[in-house]
């Protein structure tokens, strides 16, 4: 039996161009991620948990930041606050502070703050949002399941906030 097909033979070695492209490649290394924080309210228990008869009002905030532990080292940090009322009451609070230690490989200086704020949250943000499930759930709720969040918007909401903070006070970011 012939063989006519170009497939490359896969014990080949790969060619050095590719090689030195991959490794000079911009790339985010997760070395751990934990919760730091979380605290789960339930105020009004157990009346409320008997008296669930109409979906409670949910407000979330979310906050993320982030520190050098080195020159190309962070931890990040995703925020994640929920409050519910059933009818004025407080039905419950969770709060979670959810964290991860990164190393930024061949980021450039100017791209590191969107890399921390965006790229890094966006990773922690499944796991932040199954720590909020389960703490509503285990509360006697309804697990909450958290929508997808826009990193990139809350990243350009606060760059926006940022400059018209320093507009105000006469701060030209100098």
């Amino acid at each position: 039996m012939t063989d006519d097909t170009n497939v490359p033979d896969a014990s080949a070695a790969p060619v050095a161009g590719n090689i030195d492209a991959a490794q000079n490649a911009p790339r985010v290394q997760v070395h751990a991620q934990y919760v730091k924080d979380l605290s789960f309210e339930n105020p009004s228990a157990p009346q409320n948990l008997a008296n669930q008869t109409a979906a409670p009002k949910i407000e979330v905030s979310v906050d993320v930041g982030a520190r050098a532990l080195s020159p190309n080292q962070f931890e990040v940090e995703l925020r994640i606050t929920a409050n519910a009322e059933f009818e004025a009451q407080k039905a419950f609070v969770v709060e979670v502070l959810y964290a991860g230690v990164f190393a930024l490989h061949n980021v450039e200086q100017d791209q590191l703050k969107q890399v921390c704020l965006i790229e890094c949250p966006r990773l922690l943000f499944p796991f932040a949002r199954r720590v909020v499930a389960d703490a509503t759930r285990d509360g006697g709720f309804p697990p909450l399941l958290l929508e997808p969040i826009d990193f990139v918007q809350l990243y350009r909401q606060s760059m926006e906030n940022a400059e018209v903070q320093n507009a105000a006070t006469g701060d030209g970011g100098a």
